[in-house]
């Protein structure tokens, strides 16, 4: 397992290289620039400016450039605020850890029991419970439940806050979960997918694994149904459910532009797309090769789980 690990590590280098590049050209090749405003800047101005960024070199010593600041994880200056990006997206991403582990948690328990169960009562009522809570979590966007559960639970009732000043995720690495009240409602509105999208390939995993010989052999062993299902079905099942659990938790840490913009989160989502819009080169490159190291980095987490899953697997 040793060597296909250090295999698959080095097999990301080309990987994010062409990421990389592929970002890079797209980038040059959309129309208007970082300095674009409303009022032309003076040539002296934008002469400076554009020496300052490195934007005044050709194209292909920008892209030299950049590959060899990558090559010692260095991303730049963002252009927009005139700071270490390394230092934003850490201090960004921050926030979007936080908000993205309480939601895998949230998707991952109850997409998975609502999975089990639905199996386990197949064509009765908690399977058809089950079958219409997934149905709605995959059919409902969170640009919907989002503001639905904010009117409800916040504004009428009153349970839950929402955009307030302070906001709680910043402080939970340091043990202080009192701002508990405003994890809620984003955790829910961005989990419920998921969720649903576990929930229905957990069902489907399990119901094929409780018509194997090998469970049949253990319920005329006399074993408890508890033993059964957890021991036997339950750990055979978490296969082709893994296979979904690193993107979606990959996806879920890197931030939402939605959630994180409608209940004002100030994480890494948010600060990606306000580079796109204006135009922050360096921002916009660091971004996405740290999502794509994130996304390259929970496939071989999973890849890796299967071998604890299922003993048969080898590298």
């Amino acid at each position: 397992m040793v060597a296909y690990t250090i295999r698959r590590i080095l097999a990301m280098i080309p990987l994010i290289i062409a990421i990389a590049t592929i970002t890079f050209l797209l980038m040059h090749a959309v129309e208007g620039g970082p300095f674009d405003t409303d009022k032309p800047l003076p040539a002296a101005t934008l002469e400076n400016l554009k020496r300052r960024y490195g934007l005044d070199d050709p194209l292909p010593i920008q892209y030299v450039n950049y590959l060899a600041n990558l090559a010692k994880f260095d991303f730049g200056i963002s252009i927009a605020n005139n700071r270490d990006i390394t230092d934003i997206i850490r201090e960004r991403m921050r926030v979007s850890v936080q908000l993205g582990i309480a939601t895998f948690l949230f998707a991952t328990v109850f997409g998975l029991t609502l999975g089990i169960l639905s199996a386990l009562n197949q064509n009765g009522p908690g399977d058809y419970a089950g079958v219409f809570i997934a149905t709605i979590g995959a059919a409902m966007p969170s640009i919907v439940l989002a503001p639905l559960l904010t009117i409800v639970f916040a504004v009428k009732l009153g349970w839950f806050n929402v955009l307030s000043s302070d906001y709680g995720f910043t402080d939970w690495f340091r043990g202080d979960f009192s701002n508990w009240r405003q994890v809620v409602l984003p955790t829910v509105a961005l989990g419920f997918l998921p969720m649903a999208f576990i929930a229905r390939i957990t069902r489907a995993s399990m119901l094929e694994v409780l018509r194997q010989d090998y469970v049949r052999t253990a319920r005329s062993k006399g074993l408890s149904e508890f033993v059964v299902v957890v021991r036997h079905a339950a750990r055979n099942a978490m296969i082709p459910v893994l296979t979904v659990l690193g993107p979606i938790f990959a996806g879920l840490i890197t931030g939402s532009l939605v959630i994180e913009t409608l209940f004002a989160i100030p994480g890494l989502g948010r600060e990606f797309v306000r580079s796109v819009l204006i135009r922050d080169y360096g921002l916009i490159m660091g971004v996405t090769v740290f999502y794509a190291v994130i996304i390259a980095f929970m496939n071989l987490v999973v890849d890796l789980l299967y071998g604890l899953a299922d003993p048969r697997i080898r590298y």
